[in-house]
């Protein structure tokens, strides 16, 4: 099969967030670094966790359908209706799921809540700051590194 012949699709960013505010500003700091990637979002842990699993049809509203697993997870620890603990240790027990980076995104300071993530498996956990800027400047990082430098470095390694 020739390039031109392969459609190439970008695996998918899944936001865990139930802040419509925050939402948008993720999405504006991911076009405002060219990201071109589609980002779903789940307002709940579960909400992910059907997505994932390709149950969210069953959903109304129906969730959308995930044509791959995502490239990163960036989750907000407390949404209701199934938090983002919750589903963050599903996520790393399932061994279809496990290597997909999580980023914990969140407003919780606690150092229980930065321990437990961690213990879980979280590939990272960040303070959403308050001042707009900041957290822009945040989302951006944090979406070059985990979409870009991280996954280079994986395909530099998967060559060797």
């Amino acid at each position: 099969m020739t390039t031109s012949a392969r459609s190439t699709v970008a695996a998918p960013i899944v936001v865990v967030e139930d802040s419509d505010e925050d939402f948008d500003t993720l999405r504006e700091a991911a076009t405002a670094i060219g990201v071109a990637r589609v980002i779903h979002r789940a307002i709940t842990g579960g909400d992910c966790l059907a997505m994932l699993r390709g149950e969210g049809a069953m959903y109304l509203p129906p969730l959308p359908v995930l044509p791959l697993l995502p490239a990163l997870i960036v989750m907000d620890l407390n949404s209701h209706g199934g938090d983002g603990r919750e589903a963050l240790v599903v996520i790393k027990a399932d061994a279809r799921l496990k290597e997909i980076p999580v980023v914990v995104l969140t407003t919780s300071v606690n150092p229980k809540d930065v321990a437990f993530c961690y213990q879980a498996g979280a590939n990272a956990y960040h303070v959403k700051p308050v001042r707009h800027d900041q957290y822009l400047l945040l989302l951006r990082s944090l979406m070059h590194y985990w979409l870009d430098t991280v996954t280079l470095h994986a395909a530099v390694v998967k060559v060797y």
